[in-house]
């Protein structure tokens, strides 16, 4: 299970750059599939041959300059909450602010590991200055350039020293559910018409751990593991409506789960929120339901509404359309078992492997009849392909001139193996390598 690494700081003390120049270096692996996430506040990162998932908290605050304190206290125990090592940045040039003491206050109280980092340390006068932020009390500090990328190695090395050992990623034969989605968008409600009200309220003790909860339950025939979601843990100091707050939450259970199942409220339709926790999942991997909760406060009656509503989501998940939509009500239980099944099915999707022999017989002949267009004069010849033995669908094709191999070339690939194969929910990963 990888690590969440929280930033959080004042405005302006250059988080944005900082996070940028972690995830960089990884976009070209971690965003191989064109369209990957919408979500700038969210990426992940490596650092020797540690993965590890990082959050920008700053970026889920409304307002920039002129940003309220008590925003940034929301931030901070946000990161308190729900990350596994927190990144306090602050930023050499301004020196101690009041801001700064007051979030080394909150920060003191945690048990978390939390790093000090004094951004813009670029000169050796700057490197004197920043001898007075261990008046923060935080310990240790680390001083950096997030723009010129100065110190950030040994902040990686000190920072994957505070993560526990990788996990291998198990295939669990039971599929683990990720319940997901904005606030009110009927999460507990439908966790509770799903399973009944008797199921095991987990309390939030202070210091206990944060890993996720699985509960496993048996319905409609189906066994299955609902993972650490809406319900499960109340927060105290942060309010539900934190728009933030939900991707923040989404995160630690989106990437321990199989199949997300996101809910979105019918009477506000598919909005930005929705789209960043969607892209989330697409992200991770991760099999995906969308659920249209509260149907039964649409008037259905009229033509083709839930057409009209179904289409507006794959516009807006486009390229990713193949993902299974089903519109219920959690307070009427229409459709709940429908839900759950199209949920197992996206599971086993999920788990599909191609014989090689099969996979290159059927493919190729596609290839054949549609090759790739020739660049510069030069054709691409594939002659070979592969499912890679991951725990998510990704294949390989081997070819002379893989660097020709465009963008719309591999979504017609991908389209063709959704159209043979049922890889409905399932996001699908295509490489194309040198023979």
């Amino acid at each position: 299970m990888n690590s969440i690494v929280a930033i959080v700081g004042r405005p302006n003390v250059g988080k944005s750059t900082f996070f940028n120049r972690m995830i960089q270096q990884r976009q070209a692996i971690v965003d191989s599939v064109s369209g990957v996430t919408r979500d700038r506040h969210y990426g992940k990162s490596e650092w020797n041959g540690k993965e590890f998932s990082l959050i920008d908290t700053g970026g889920y605050v409304k307002g920039s300059d002129d940003i309220f304190e008590a925003e940034i206290r929301k931030q901070v125990y946000l990161a308190i909450d729900e990350a596994d090592i927190i990144l306090f940045i602050v930023d050499v040039t301004s020196g101690i602010t009041p801001t700064d003491t007051e979030v080394a206050n909150l920060l003191r109280k945690t048990k978390k590991p939390v790093m000090l980092v004094i951004n813009k340390v670029d000169n050796a006068m700057r490197i004197e200055n920043s001898y007075e932020f261990y008046n923060l009390g935080l310990g240790e500090i680390y001083n950096i350039s997030a723009i010129n990328g100065s110190g950030t190695g040994d902040l990686l090395d000190e920072l994957v020293k505070n993560m526990p050992e990788p996990e291998e990623e198990v295939v669990s034969s039971l599929p683990r559910f990720a319940v997901v989605g904005r606030p009110n968008a009927g999460k507990s409600s439908f966790i509770n018409a799903l399973i009944g009200k008797e199921r095991n309220i987990v309390t939030d003790i202070a210091g206990t751990t944060r890993d996720s909860i699985d509960t496993k339950f048996n319905k409609f025939g189906f066994d299955f593991s609902i993972i650490d979601t809406a319900g499960i843990r109340k927060k105290s100091k942060v309010k539900e409506d934190l728009e933030f707050y939900s991707v923040m939450r989404a995160v630690r259970s989106i990437e321990n789960c199989d199949v997300a199942i996101l809910i979105i409220d019918a009477t506000r339709g598919f909005q930005g929120q929705d789209q960043n926790i969607f892209w989330l999942a697409q992200k991770n991997r991760k099999g995906i339901v969308i659920l249209v909760n509260k149907w039964d406060l649409i008037d259905d009656k009229k033509t083709n509404t839930a057409k009209v509503f179904e289409e507006q989501i794959r516009h807006e998940t486009a390229p990713f359309r193949d993902v299974p939509i089903v519109f219920t009500s959690a307070l009427t239980k229409q459709r709940l078992l429908k839900s759950l099944e199209t949920a197992v099915e996206v599971f086993k999707n999920r788990q599909n492997k191609i014989a090689t022999s099969k996979l290159n017989e059927v493919m190729l002949e596609v290839i054949q009849r549609n090759p790739p267009p020739a660049i510069k004069s030069k054709y691409v010849k594939i002659k070979y392909c592969m499912q890679l033995p991951t725990a998510t669908p990704q294949f390989v094709f081997f070819c002379n001139l893989p660097q020709y191999v465009k963008d719309p070339y591999k979504r017609f690939i991908e389209n063709k193996m959704r159209e043979i194969y049922d890889f409905s929910g399932v996001p699908i990963t295509i490489y194309f390598r040198k023979k």
